[in-house]
């Protein structure tokens, strides 16, 4: 029998609903009845795409002695962390400050008024290399509440008050410096393993934002290093085993194998990754004219459309690192290897020897049981273009046939606004309608599902049903920032208009006003142990940084103090961490880029955009490298956009007019001088 979960919208509550595990979800009505039982909540936090979630669901909470266990001593709560990352962040800085490491599926026992004092994450259904087993662990709990509950609650209320005094220390309140982002540069440059590209270490997620800022700050600062560094990590990445060598889009991260040898991919693909790296890759070929560049971008947005959009239009969650391998096993990254014999099936001999060696298949294996992760590592090309193309289109054929990893369709506000983003500007590069048709159709659905009348967002959606939980300040960032990329795409001035309305309540219901602080959820938001504030930037732009982005991009577009001084304080914490923890606030160091640079606004005018020197005006100044640069095209004094007030046609002719603060150059009718405008 189904229990409360089955009401859900998550994937992944619903995944948990058939089980035996009375679980209730993140609502004050399960502390209430914690209350009235007489004992403690087991929290537990995972998502949709995370394969040691799935394992210990199948271990323990579809094991039926485990499940009454928990039921009769615990009140059990499953929370999704991409719905919920409120809740998640608070308890994960529990995690992470009593055990030193932190991960999913995450496991915290805590008080009915929600004080953590036991944690941990994946537990086995039996002890193993030192690790208790879960039913150990709630047995031990079980004792430990009944047989010494002052103790209990006396280490609850010390980690609750030592959370609640944690107190974020924002740094210089001036925004970063020229030495800022140099200083950070050179701390870069020590963390890059010079012959791989990659960043050290033995996990290796991709470092879009980082990337980002490195485009950024060779493009405003002309540092050659930082092209070098950002091409070396965009082609380890495009070439091994993290990339989808034939449906394109990229896996959550890689491990380096500790005997060497092949990458090892944790197979999931998730919409926030893919879309950070398909604009990275099209932001690298703007800047360099790169093939692999082109192509990657392309294949990953293609991707995200092809597998990643829902009917109502907007995009999901992410795929499934595990399905079936056709025996009825659920295996990781089934769906994604091949073994020699599996080649010669699909292509014939002499093909699957020669696609054997370009992507890496051994009769060894560099993944499990003999099977291979397709990686381009050999720089000389063993097939010419054309048979490169035939081989991936028959092998990519063959797949199809397999058994696809499962998809969880929730639609998270923030992640869609960088897709949005993501599509708009590579449709726009690359001349495919197409993509940008896609962009829109994601910002129609966030306006129609997500927002409510006063502007407010709404997390996630699922079949076009909006959630019951609140945006937080990611998705306000995020989508913002989607908004202002299609405005300058479209030239359509609502989506300025939409993203003002969303920086209005960052403004009015996230910042300290006496600090300039920004925090995670809003004033008005359900109250946790901690008010939940980070700064750094993780597997996608901290709301923080986003915000500040979104902020300074809105405040070029409209010329808005209140929106800029946000985003200068806002940005002190990037002085303070940008030269010493460079990778983790990546975002907020492309930010501050683009603050040095102005930054600048460009305005097209013309008779209309369909106008074709209109329509090649608009092109170069999307084109352009400046760092975050605003475009503002439309007709002659069109009140669209606040850039276009007071800058007619030049003789007749479209012009754009290149500013920084409103203030503006001599226009120019001519492309190539815009061009070399927007490149100095």
């Amino acid at each position: 029998m189904p229990n409360r979960l089955a009401q859900a919208t998550s994937p992944y509550l619903l995944q948990h609903a058939d089980n035996p595990v009375d679980w209730w979800p993140w609502h004050p009505e399960a502390f209430d009845e914690a209350r009235r039982r007489d004992v403690p909540v087991f929290l537990s936090v995972g998502y949709s795409a995370c394969h040691w979630c799935h394992v210990m669901a199948h271990e323990s909470f579809e094991d039926d002695g485990t499940a009454a266990y928990m039921n009769e001593h615990f009140v059990s709560v499953k929370v999704d962390r991409e719905e919920r990352p409120d809740v998640d962040a608070v308890y994960m800085e529990a995690v992470q400050a009593a055990t030193g490491q932190g991960g999913w599926p995450m496991s915290v026992f805590m008080t009915p008024d929600g004080e953590p004092f036991y944690f941990g994450t994946y537990f086995p259904p039996d002890a193993r290399h030192g690790m208790p087993s879960f039913r150990q662990v709630l047995e031990g709990v079980h004792n430990a509440w009944t047989g010494r509950r002052g103790e209990v609650e006396e280490v609850a209320g010390k980690i609750t008050r030592d959370l609640a005094e944690r107190e974020l220390s924002t740094g210089d309140p001036q925004a970063p410096t020229e030495e800022t982002q140099a200083m950070a540069l050179l701390q870069l440059t020590r963390d890059v393993e010079p012959a791989s590209g990659w960043f050290k270490g033995d996990t290796k997620f991709p470092p879009s934002m980082v990337v980002e800022f490195l485009l950024r700050h060779h493009a405003r600062a002309g540092s050659v290093a930082a092209l070098e560094m950002a091409e070396g990590l965009c082609g380890a990445m495009a070439r091994s085993s993290l990339y989808d060598q034939l449906g394109g889009g990229f896996h959550r991260y890689v491990l380096t194998p500790r005997a060497g040898g092949a990458l090892i991919p944790h197979f999931e693909k998730m919409l926030y990754d893919n879309a950070l790296l398909c604009r990275v890759y099209a932001h690298l070929w703007r800047a360099t004219g790169s093939d692999l560049a082109r192509r990657v971008a392309l294949e990953t947005a293609d991707f995200m459309v092809r597998e990643l959009r829902t009917e109502q239009g907007g995009f999901a969650s992410a795929l499934d690192a595990d399905s079936d391998d056709g025996s009825g096993r659920h295996v990781e990254g089934a769906y994604y290897v091949w073994t020699p014999e599996q080649l010669r099936e699909a292509l014939g001999d002499d093909d699957a020897e020669s696609a054997a060696r370009y992507f890496g298949v051994t009769e060894e294996g560099t993944f499990e049981e003999g099977a291979s992760v397709l990686q381009l590592p050999q720089r000389d090309e063993v097939f010419d273009a054309e048979r490169v193309a035939s081989v991936r289109a028959r092998l990519l054929e063959r797949r199809a046939g397999r058994p696809a990893p499962g998809r969880d369709d929730k639609v998270v506000a923030a992640w869609n606004g960088l897709a949005i983003a993501a599509l708009a500007e590579t449709g726009a590069y690359f001349d495919r309608p197409d993509l940008v048709d896609a962009a829109l159709g994601a910002a129609d659905l966030l306006v129609r599902v997500h927002l409510d009348e006063q502007a407010r967002l709404t997390r996630t959606s699922k079949d076009g049903r909006a959630g019951a939980n609140a945006g937080v300040l990611e998705d306000y960032g995020d989508v913002a920032e989607g908004f202002l990329a299609l405005a300058s795409v479209t030239g359509e001035g609502v989506w300025l208009d939409f993203a003002g309305f969303l920086l209005d309540h960052v403004l009015a219901r996230f910042v300290d006003e006496e600090s300039g602080a920004l925090f995670d959820t809003a004033a008005d938001a359900e109250r946790l142990i901690r008010r939940p504030q980070d700064p750094t930037d993780n597997a996608v732009p901290s709301g923080w940084s986003a915000a500040a982005g979104a902020l300074l991009g809105y405040a070029a577009h409209t010329g808005s103090e209140p929106h800029r001084r946000a985003a200068e304080r806002a940005l002190g914490v990037v002085k303070a961490l940008g030269p010493r923890v460079p990778r983790f606030i990546g975002w907020g160091l492309a930010v501050a880029e683009a603050l040095l640079d102005g930054p600048r606004e460009v305005a097209v005018v013309g008779p209309a955009l369909s106008d074709e020197a209109t329509k090649a005006l608009h092109r170069t100044a999307l084109l352009g490298t400046a760092p975050g640069a605003v475009v503002a095209a439309g007709a002659a004094e069109s009140d669209e956009f606040p850039l276009l007030a007071g800058r007619p046609l030049q003789q007749g002719a479209p012009a754009a007019y290149v500013c920084r603060n409103f203030t503006c150059d001599a226009p120019t009718t001519d492309p190539e001088r815009l061009r070399e405008a927007l490149s100095s």
